[in-house]
């Protein structure tokens, strides 16, 4: 059977109706890592030089009322499972796996609002069985989407839900992080996703991150309120009652400008305590994944050559345009820099990590093993538009979904922690010592000090140097009597994946007559080739992609980049932030790969190849 016609319809239908529904407390170690059998004589010696953990902070199963309804039996022992390197089953009808290996930590992060309501209407052994809305869901199995969307415009599935449905599935959830969190092996944090929207159907969705055991009986839904502060009241009344969270923004690129808007949710004008709660809440931001990369829009930063990666132009879950301005994190540490300069506050003061947001149990961020988002709906080359449709339907010759092709293989949270434990990681996370990655395993550290001696970027003990004369990734340089900083930039390839190519530092700052500026510089080249002094950009080093077969250059790219920077621009009375962006050789883009296995030419207007790279937390430059 060819499902594409009636998937193209599910989705897109479907989708566009969901979004019509319109001083820290801190766990004691045994709370934070507890796990039946652990013991702390198994535990390796935390190293204050810290390690790098990658992780996914964004997927959902079988209780979430999306994924449920595309197909997804999962539970979140399989998405754990999922993450330590086992296989399990895809809707489509195979298996998935990590090609790369196991990662050092995930949170389930399963829809809050109607959490576990679909699953329990299609279980013989739940009440809800015989409900004659769920015996129509059960009748039209596929199709149900459509129908379960609709009830949730009339309030059919309200009238079905309760409390005692959430705590079913929140404590399936919360049982499987107990189960498999391993202290100084792998993390397992307890979490779930706040899904709001605006009125016109921007997207201001939270994933919620507990540091501990210590959780409250049920998670806040947009049901609660979708008033993003609605849930920052609540995260700072658990966290006085001992359950630590923190919130992480995600899909800023669809949110029509909502994410970082100038004003409350409400419109009224932003001030010092809005400021203050939103980063006591929401330090980090995800900057990619499989729904596009935030970091950059080409129309915003006209003047940086690679801002055109990954960009997906729509509002999330429709094929409505997306308002840039307000919707990317460059943007928003921008235009929060230049409210601390003239207000005194900033509330866009944000780390970077990325994610998959997977709907499978489990996300693949490799463009050579690319299942997409959401179970059936997108599960072949065929239905998420990379290869043409066996048959043309009404004329089209490829699946009629804008969306799908734009998403992303993408993308890994990096964290620089002394261990591999709940209490470690989280607190690398408020302190923003992250990276996100666009899938591929590089690692990027970023110091900047005043008293970094020429020649750190050499020494053994540069990483000791580093701390003891400096700050790391999200932390504040003070002024230090019109002194310019220097800059510890590092980045290792991942193995696995593509030399590197080049170390960019992107660099905002209030200019004290233009107002906010932003600049790119290339800081370190592959291939013996010197950043130009003029254009402060790296030579070609000639890398290159056969798009017949997806081979890369051989020899060329660096297994490191590594340099002390100086700001050749630097003026010490400017407010300034910085960031790392490290860019590999080129590779073929997960469509490409459809393609070459499917027999087919590429599809017409999707990039052939593209750079995956890494982001950095910034540091600020206070003057």
């Amino acid at each position: 059977m060819n499902r594409a016609p009636v998937f193209r319809s599910l989705f897109l239908v479907g989708l566009v109706s969901t979004v019509l529904l319109s001083s820290l407390t801190a766990c004691t170690p045994a709370e934070d890592d507890s796990v039946l059998g652990s013991s702390e004589s198994t535990m390796p010696a935390p190293n204050p030089e810290k390690n790098a953990y990658f992780g996914e902070l964004h997927v959902h199963t079988k209780h979430s009322f999306d994924a449920y309804l595309f197909g997804v039996r999962e539970t979140p022992d399989a998405a754990y499972r999922f993450a330590k390197g086992e296989a399990i089953s895809h809707p489509s009808g195979y298996n998935i796996q990590l090609e790369s290996g196991a990662l050092d930590f995930q949170a389930v992060t399963d829809h809050a609002f109607y959490l576990g309501l679909i699953p329990a209407m299609h279980d013989p052994e739940n009440p809800l069985y015989e409900e004659p809305l769920s015996k129509e869901l059960q009748s039209l199995g596929v199709q149900g989407f459509t129908r379960a969307i609709q009830a949730m415009g009339t309030g059919e599935l309200l009238a079905l839900d309760s409390d005692a449905v959430h705590k079913s599935a929140w404590d399936d959830i919360i049982a499987a992080a107990e189960k498999h969190n391993e202290p100084g092996k792998f993390t397992a944090f307890i979490g779930y996703e706040y899904t709001s929207s605006t009125d016109d159907r921007g997207n201001l969705h939270r994933n919620v991150i507990f540091r501990g055991s210590s959780v409250p009986e049920l998670p806040f839904s947009r049901n609660d309120s979708q008033d993003p502060e609605g849930l920052w009241d609540w995260l700072d009344d658990q966290r006085a009652e001992g359950h630590d969270a923190l919130a992480i923004p995600h899909n800023s690129n669809g949110s029509n400008g909502a994410m970082f808007q100038g004003t409350r949710f409400d419109g009224s004008p932003l001030d010092a305590g809005y400021a203050d709660q939103r980063m006591r809440n929401e330090p980090v931001v995800e900057v990619s994944q499989i729904k596009g990369t935030s970091e950059v829009h080409p129309l915003l930063s006209p003047n940086d050559e690679w801002a055109n990666f990954e960009i997906m132009p729509f509002r999330v879950a429709t094929e409505l345009y997306s308002e840039p301005q307000g919707s990317y994190v460059r943007t928003a540490l921008k235009d929060g820099l230049a409210m601390e300069d003239e207000l005194g506050y900033n509330p866009f003061r944000f780390g970077m990590l990325a994610a998959t947001d997977s709907h499978n149990a489990g996300g693949n961020p490799e463009e050579d093993d690319y299942h997409s988002k959401v179970g059936f709906a997108d599960g072949t080359p065929e239905l998420r538009g990379s290869v043409p449709l066996a048959e043309p339907v009404d004329g089209e010759a490829y699946a009629t979904s804008k969306a799908f092709p734009t998403w992303s293989a993408a993308g890994l949270a990096g964290v620089w922690a002394e261990e591999n434990t709940r209490s470690s990681l989280f607190d690398a996370m408020r302190n923003k010592e992250t990276f996100g990655t666009s899938g591929p395993r590089m690692r990027v550290r970023f110091f900047g000090g005043y008293d970094y001696a020429d020649g750190l970027d050499n020494n053994p003990e540069m990483i000791k140097a580093a701390y003891a004369g400096g700050v790391p990734m999200g932390g504040d340089l003070l002024a230090n009597d019109g002194a310019a900083p220097n800059f510890l930039v590092w980045a290792t390839r991942d193995v696995d994946s593509a030399a590197l190519q080049r170390l960019q530092m992107v660099k905002v700052w209030v200019d004290k007559q233009d107002g906010p500026q932003e600049k790119v510089f290339d800081v370190a080249c592959s291939d013996g080739l010197t950043p130009d002094p003029a254009t402060h950009r790296c030579g070609d080093n000639g890398a290159t992609v056969d798009t017949s077969d997806c081979s890369i250059s051989e020899g060329l790219g660096a297994t490191e980049l590594k340099t002390l920077w100086a700001d050749p621009e630097f003026d010490a009375e400017e407010r300034s932030l910085y960031y790392v962006r490290v860019l590999e050789n080129p590779t073929c883009r997960w469509s490409t790969w459809d393609a070459i296995r499917t027999g087919v030419e590429p599809r017409e207007g999707l990039a052939l190849t593209i750079q995956e790279r890494a982001w950095s937390s910034p540091i600020w430059y206070v003057p």
